[in-house]
C-alpha cells in the first residue's frame, strides 16, 4: 500500500535530453513499477555499465519484472518507500502509470533526486519498445542475409562440375570416336555423381561430425582430378602445368570439399593467365607436423592494397558477371573446418601462389 499522501504536492519537473543523458551518464537508478514498461527498462538498462538498478519494486508479486530483477540479480524491493527513500538513488523511473504513485513518490522524494514518470516515463517505454522490434527486426534481417550466402555458396559450387558437364557434352556433339564417346560420358556422369554429393550434404548440413570421422584423402590424386575437371572449365591455351608431388601427401577431410577447393584455385590460377599464357605449378610437400599444397601461377597478380580482402564473401577483382567473389570465401571456409591454414603471395605482373598447410595425420589414404 502506498503511505498516506499530503496535500501540496508539486507537479513533476520534465527534464530536457542533456540532463536526462547527464543523469543516465552516472546514475543510480530505481525502477517502481514491474509491469511490461519496468521489464523492458531492466533489460535496457542492465547492459549499461555506467547505470546501477539500485532495486525494482511492484505492489502486485507476480510482477514479471520482479522475476526478471531476481534473474538477473537486481535487487527487489518490497515497498515503495524503501526506494524512494534511498540515499543513494539519484533517479526514480515511475514506470506504474498510477497518478497516485506520481503524487507520493513527488512527496517524498529527496530534493536531488530527480524523478521520470507520467507521460516521459510512457514516451520512454515506447522508445524502449521500439529498439526492441528494431533488434528482433535486424536479427531476421541478418539471418536471411545469410540463408541468401549460404544458397549462392552452393549455386557457386554446383556450377563447377556443371560446366564440366556442358564441356564434356559440346565435345561429345562432334566426336565420331565410340571410345572416346565412352569415355567422356563416364567423366559426364563422374561430374554428376559429385553434383549429387553436393545436394546429399545439404540434407546432412545440421549434422555435426568430428574432423576424425573423415578419411584421408590423397591430396596427389585430387589434384589431378581437380585439374581434369578445370581444363573443361577454362582455357589452358599457352598455359603449361609442371607437378611437384610428394608421394604419400594426403589429409583427413571430405574427400568433395577437398576436390572443391582445388577446382577453385586452379580455376584462378589458370583465368590469372589468360592474357599472355603462363606455367601452372601444383605442388605438395610433406613435413613432420603436417602437409603443405601450393598452387602457383604466373599471372596478372594481385594488387596489395586487395590482398587482404580476397578472402572476404562477395569480393571479386573479375568484372560484373564473371564471378560471385564467394568461391575464395568457400575455400578459406573449408580449409579451417579441416583445421588447415590458407596463405597468398602475390605480385603484380608476376604471379600468385596460394599455400595451404593441413594438420598432420597417421592413417591411410583413400
Amino acid at each position: 500500500m502506498i503511505p498516506p499522501l499530503h496535500p501540496g504536492s508539486h507537479a513533476v519537473q520534465p527534464l530536457t535530453d542533456r540532463a536526462v543523458a547527464s543523469k543516465l551518464a552516472q546514475t543510480k537508478v530505481a525502477i517502481l513499477g514491474a509491469g511490461r514498461g519496468g521489464t523492458a527498462l531492466l533489460d535496457l538498462l542492465h547492459l549499461i555499465p555506467s547505470i546501477e538498478i539500485i532495486g525494482i519494486s511492484d505492489r502486485d508479486p507476480a510482477a514479471p519484472g520482479l522475476t526478471r530483477a531476481k534473474n538477473l540479480r537486481i535487487p527487489v524491493a518490497d515497498r515503495v518507500e524503501d526506494l524512494v527513500y534511498n540515499h543513494g538513488v539519484n533517479l526514480i523511473m515511475d514506470v506504474t502509470g498510477d497518478p497516485e504513485m506520481e503524487r507520493f513518490v513527488q512527496i517524498h522524494k529527496r530534493p536531488e533526486t530527480e524523478v521520470l514518470s507520467g507521460s516521459t516515463a510512457r514516451l520512454l517505454w515506447e522508445l524502449v519498445r521500439h529498439e526492441a522490434n528494431l533488434q528482433t527486426e535486424l536479427f531476421h534481417a541478418e539471418k536471411l542475409a545469410g540463408i541468401g550466402s549460404f544458397a549462392a555458396g552452393i549455386a557457386h559450387d554446383i556450377n563447377n562440375p556443371l560446366q564440366l558437364i556442358m564441356g564434356l557434352a559440346e565435345n561429345l556433339a562432334e566426336e565420331m570416336d565410340l571410345k572416346t564417346v565412352r569415355a567422356q560420358a563416364q567423366e559426364i556422369v563422374e561430374a554428376v555423381r559429385r553434383t549429387s554429393a553436393i545436394c546429399r550434404d545439404l540434407t546432412q548440413y545440421a549434422r555435426k561430425s568430428s574432423a576424425r570421422d573423415e578419411p584421408m584423402v590423397s591430396l596427389n590424386h585430387r589434384l589431378d582430378e581437380a585439374l581434369k575437371i578445370a581444363r573443361y572449365a577454362v582455357s589452358f591455351h599457352d598455359i603449361s602445368v609442371r607437378k611437384e608431388y610428394e608421394e604419400g601427401a594426403a589429409a583427413r577431410g571430405n574427400p568433395d570439399e577437398i576436390l572443391h577447393i582445388l577446382v577453385n584455385l586452379i580455376t584462378n590460377a589458370v583465368q590469372a593467365m589468360e592474357q599472355g599464357g603462363g606455367t601452372l605449378t601444383l605442388t605438395t610437400d610433406l613435413f613432420s607436423d603436417g602437409v603443405t599444397l601450393r598452387i602457383s601461377d604466373t599471372g596478372c597478380g594481385i594488387e596489395p592494397a586487395v590482398q587482404h580482402q580476397i578472402f572476404e564473401p562477395f569480393f571479386t577483382t573479375k568484372e560484373p558477371g564473371k564471378g560471385t567473389g564467394l568461391g575464395l570465401y568457400n575455400v578459406k571456409t573449408i580449409v579451417t573446418k579441416m583445421r588447415g591454414k590458407i596463405d597468398v603471395e602475390s605480385r603484380v605482373d608476376h604471379g600468385t601462389t596460394f599455400t595451404i598447410t593441413f594438420p598432420s595425420a597417421s592413417e591411410g589414404s583413400t
